[in-house]
């Protein structure tokens, strides 16, 4: 009796604690990448002239730090986009997209993102626009991005709630290609 009591006793305190978030999980799959760069495809709402279609598009997942990783996304020989994971004290994670000119300073439409409502599954992350996103993009302000990730590829994703609007892009994890290099000579 005192064995089965203690199995009722211990076995769900140690299940509960061994449960690790959605989230740590995700950022975890994605630092094994750190370091490494990958080819893409659009998969959803490439059109001609878009600036996308018909590019090499490739992301490096450059720095993973305890709470920040940076992937630069090169769209051919255009270095200015960097998706940046910042993971708070809740295990959520804030993406922004960082944009460059080519000298290397802000653009003036940089740092818009959103994030995680709550700390999602371990193949998945949603962010919603955020209020800075809504003051500085107001037709924006619907977006939801997300990204997945799992052993074999990563996606990066935009719809825009209420329009048509939707754009994916699908990554190889299995096939790692060569690093562009910096931009600006940047190696963070």
């Amino acid at each position: 009796m005192k064995k089965f009591l203690f199995i009722l006793l211990v076995i769900p305190f140690q299940m509960m604690a061994q449960v690790v978030p959605g989230s740590v999980q995700f950022w975890d799959t994605l630092k094994n990448h750190c370091g490494k760069s990958y080819e893409g495809k659009i998969t959803a709402g490439g059109e001609e002239g878009d600036g996308f279609t018909g590019e090499k598009l490739v992301m490096h997942v450059r720095t993973c730090d305890e709470n920040e990783i940076k992937i630069p996304f090169f769209v051919g020989d255009d270095k200015s986009r960097t998706w940046v994971l910042t993971m708070d004290d809740k295990n959520l994670i804030l993406l922004k997209h960082d944009h460059r000119l080519k000298d290397g300073s802000e653009d003036t439409v940089t740092q818009y993102g959103g994030l995680s409502p709550n700390t999602g599954l371990a193949d998945i992350q949603f962010f919603p626009a955020d209020e800075f996103t809504a003051n500085l993009l107001p037709h924006a302000s619907n977006n939801v991005w997300w990204m997945t990730v799992d052993n074999s590829s990563f996606t990066y994703n935009l719809r825009r709630i209420g329009t048509d609007r939707i754009f994916s892009v699908k990554f190889d994890l299995n096939k790692e290609v060569q690093t562009p290099s910096a931009p600006w000579g940047n190696e963070d």
